[in-house]
């Protein structure tokens, strides 16, 4: 149901974009602090609500559902967000591209797979790919000033999450490949049943 925690905690997911957003349009390293704060413990609830609904047993449809479009809203957005206010340094909007069309690509076939009553269960890999990228995003939020305010001035936050956001292009790539593949003899194997059923009659 959509009052069990597990799925409240995907909807408080979803309900931080815009005030992520807002804070990092703020352009100031208080609000970069509070930004990553806030996204930090959106990232929390993503590994509780999958904990939780197991452990209670409250699994349901609907979170399954909401849980990784809550995931590609999330990273979408804000990498959207950090490219408009071009603080994607390092050529590493050529890897927000490249994680975006993924993600638009997987959907499709999620939703393929969905009309042919099949599912695309999530990989170890993609799983990979989700903690690299929230990790980047965390460090690309924090940016450079916020952290030399509490003494990390020595590191290059920026840096660091852009070269992130590349190591997380690999994963991306080869579990996107994967679930490609996947969807893709799914396909080819409908095709053929539908043949076979024309030729029968």
């Amino acid at each position: 149901m959509l009052t069990d925690l597990p799925n409240i905690l995907t909807l408080l997911r979803i309900a931080s974009i815009p005030l992520l957003i807002a804070l990092i349009a703020f352009a100031s390293p208080v609000m970069d602090g509070v930004a990553c704060l806030i996204y930090i413990a959106a990232c929390v609830t993503d590994y509780l609500d999958g904990m939780l609904a197991r452990r209670w047993k409250q699994g349901s449809e609907l979170g399954r559902m909401m849980d990784p479009i809550a995931d590609k809203l999330l990273v979408g957005a804000l990498l959207l967000a950090l490219a408009g206010y071009g603080r994607l340094g390092d050529g590493s909007l050529f890897a927000a591209i490249i994680i975006l069309v993924r993600e638009i690509m997987v959907s499709g076939l999620r939703e393929f797979m969905a009309s042919q009553r099949a599912t695309l269960p999530s990989t170890r890999l993609a799983k990979w790919k989700t903690g690299i990228q929230m990790v980047a995003i965390g460090c690309l939020l924090a940016g450079d000033a916020m952290p030399r305010m509490i003494g990390l001035g020595a590191v290059s936050f920026s840096t660091v999450g852009a070269l992130m956001l590349w190591i997380s292009v690999v994963p991306t790539v080869m579990s996107g490949w994967g679930y490609l593949v996947t969807g893709l003899s799914k396909m080819m194997g409908t095709q053929t049943n539908r043949s076979s059923a024309k030729a029968s009659h």
